[in-house]
């Protein structure tokens, strides 16, 4: 069996709620199929969207539920250091960009898959000299080149094929506020970490090829990717913080309630353990029925 090595991210900007915990219960059986390990890293590149002792609430819901990490938790800000060596080999790809949000927003060329707004390349042709650069971009590949084109065999989408300049288009490294962007800080830890196998949700899958383009031009190896679904509420939207996804609140000896968010987590992934009669016999149960339900989906 080849080395695993996987990771849960989570951004801090408030408690842990039912969509993140699908994405962490779905990457902790992964690696324990795969015998591999599995970190905990913060993803709080965003200071400004970071909520005080949110992080410190999440790692807890995580222990009460039984998922155990490998080594210590990682803080993406304290890694600052590696995103600005990371960015200064880019320095041949990457130009300072002057545009505001809204000259991005009236001037755009369409919307990507993600939601993000496909940035024209203004400044790529620096055709607004004179003004102070407010992020830093990299430069993809045109159109019709070979480069442009990505393709993620992801394990449970499938293969994925997204073409960077159409669908895309130059993105940020670093923002304008000054904070590093995801897209670079998600391809430095996971390299830094030895990250095999990523384990996420799907909003994020038209997120990889940008990440993937990135690990070719730093030469960083590229992690195999399983985008699972999504939550969502009743309004067809993503469940998250942002919409009023509600907390997950475990007391530290209610087994009871911690083993019924486990159950339904498991049911949202397609596993029916309904018998488990603890948090403990539902790690029991749920690794060798997660290992059942791969091998199904690949046959």
């Amino acid at each position: 069996m080849m080395k695993y090595v996987g990771r849960f991210a989570p951004s801090p900007t408030g408690p842990l709620h039912a969509g993140s915990l699908v994405t962490a219960l779905a990457g902790y059986l992964d690696a324990k199929v795969h015998q591999g390990q599995w970190f905990l890293r913060i993803d709080d590149v965003d200071e400004i969207r970071t909520v005080p002792g949110a992080a410190e609430a999440i790692i807890a819901v995580l222990m009460r539920l039984g998922m155990r990490w490998d080594g210590e938790v990682i803080w993406q800000s304290r890694c600052k250091s590696l995103y600005e060596k990371a960015a200064a080999s880019l320095v041949e790809f990457a130009y300072p960009c002057r545009c505001t949000r809204r000259e991005i927003a009236d001037s755009r060329i369409g919307i990507a898959s993600d939601g993000a707004a496909i940035y024209p390349g203004t400044c790529r042709h620096d055709l607004v000299p004179g003004r102070i650069a407010r992020a830093l971009r990299v430069r993809v590949p045109e159109p019709s080149a070979p480069a442009a084109v990505i393709r993620l065999d992801d394990r449970w989408e499938g293969m994925v094929t997204f073409n960077l300049a159409i669908e895309s288009g130059d993105f940020v490294l670093k923002r304008a506020d000054g904070f590093w962007a995801y897209q670079l800080a998600v391809v430095v830890d996971d390299a830094e970490q030895g990250i095999t196998h990523v384990v996420r949700g799907a909003d994020l899958l038209y997120s990889t090829p940008r990440q993937m383009y990135l690990q070719k031009l730093l030469d960083y190896p590229t992690p195999q990717y399983l985008h699972v679904p999504v939550l969502r509420n009743q309004n067809g939207d993503k469940l998250s913080k942002q919409n009023g996804a509600m907390p997950i609140e475990i007391s530290a000896r209610d087994d009871r309630a911690a083993l019924s968010v486990l159950l339904t987590a498991a049911q949202f992934l397609g596993l029916s353990l309904h018998q488990a009669q603890s948090v403990e016999h539902f790690w029991r149960i749920a690794v060798p029925a997660w290992r059942n339900f791969l091998e199904c989906r690949t046959r």
